[in-house]
């Protein structure tokens, strides 16, 4: 090699290694100050199977995905703020995120309940296909900008039980002056039918049931229930229940924060909530049957079914609540509207198909 060759190649190499060490040196404080902090609220307690536990794994997938670059931080409720201030707690920016269920906040919107739970509601596949194709996440949307709120989808329990009694249910007579656990449109039909329902957090419902303060509760299913040893204070466990037909357990964030993030961060967030949307129903699905097992063979529990009195008491009550609920607001109304159309167009195919294969394979197989 001609030493002025050499030479010209020493310094392509030189400059390109100082070019390097300028960009390794630019690019730590850059990286740092790329890091971010997010704040996660829950209104579950820590550890919980299935509610606690989905919201703990969406929190630690985010910080996964962005490979630690989002640091988050995640508090069960009761270790920042009380289960029902998670809300405020996010609205006003003192945290980024809360994981929870959105008819817990019927008092600040009736509007809000639609995107958790409604009695007679839609199912997981049916509430999914609302938000994602038939207009329920832009109405969530317009719901939350009116506190600065940016909803996603973060899990679902499916088709949740009656609940737990101290007492048969055989008439909607039982239900008058009952003491129960039960929030939301749910907590209002019971009230139509002369009950008196109770809001409370998950965390404080073993000890009011034992105690007394309260008569009746519902929770979950047969894995969350049997975590909460519902069983050792109520002897029969109702089902179908008609006010959870498939919750939107959400992960929704300050929108002013959300939306200051990167495009790419934004959906980071979103993939991680739509992939714990997917599997904790999974989960439910998977673990529930076993544990009604363990739950009547082991605990001695009565299984019941609400008879259709019960039902038909249940429906009427949840029409004179749906037509006072929508005339709240035209924003209400609205919501209320698409939620029936929603109902009506993926219910009249699920009929022709999930029902109908159902019960056939039922028929057929001898299943129940």
């Amino acid at each position: 090699m001609k030493r002025r060759d050499f030479i010209k190649g020493a310094g392509i190499a030189a400059g390109a290694g100082v070019a390097a060490a300028a960009s390794s040196t630019l690019s730590a404080p850059a990286v740092a100050q790329e890091r971010i902090s997010m704040v996660v609220v829950s209104t579950w307690p820590r550890d919980f199977p299935g509610l606690g536990t989905g919201a703990q794994r969406f929190a630690e997938r985010v910080g996964e995905l962005s490979d630690g670059r989002i640091n988050v931080e995640y508090y069960a409720a009761g270790e920042r703020v009380g289960a029902f201030d998670a809300f405020d707690e996010v609205a006003s920016g003192n945290a980024q995120c809360y994981h929870g269920v959105e008819y817990y906040w019927k008092g600040k919107h009736p509007a809000w309940v639609y995107f958790g739970a409604v009695p007679f509601g839609l199912t997981y596949t049916e509430m999914t296909a609302w938000i994602r194709y038939l207009g329920g996440q832009e109405l969530w949307d317009e719901v939350g900008d009116e506190f600065g709120l940016k909803g996603f989808m973060c899990g679902n329990t499916g088709v949740q039980m009656g609940g737990w009694f101290n007492k048969e249910i055989n008439s909607s007579e039982d239900l008058k002056g009952l003491k129960m656990r039960i929030p939301g449109l749910g907590g209002d039909v019971m009230a139509k039918l002369g009950a008196s329902p109770v809001s409370l957090p998950g965390g404080q419902i073993y000890e009011n049931l034992v105690s007394g303060s309260i008569e009746a509760t519902e929770w979950v299913g047969p894995w969350n229930d049997y975590a909460m040893k519902f069983y050792e204070a109520a002897k029969y466990y109702y089902y179908p229940g008609f006010h959870e037909p498939g919750p939107i357990l959400c992960s929704t964030m300050n929108k002013s924060w959300f939306t200051s993030l990167s495009k790419n961060d934004q959906l980071l967030i979103e993939a991680a909530a739509t992939m714990e949307n997917d599997i904790l129903m999974a989960e439910f699905n998977a673990k529930n049957g076993q544990y009604l097992t363990k739950l009547v063979d082991e605990q001695g529990v009565e299984l019941r079914r609400f008879n259709d009195d019960v039902y038909d008491a249940f429906g009427r009550a949840s029409a004179e609540v749906f037509e006072e609920t929508r005339a709240h607001d035209d924003l209400t109304n609205r919501v209320h509207e698409s939620f029936l159309n929603a109902r009506q167009e993926v219910g009249s195919w699920a009929n022709l198909a999930d029902t109908a294969y159902i019960a056939q394979r039922n028929r057929v197989l001898g299943n129940s």
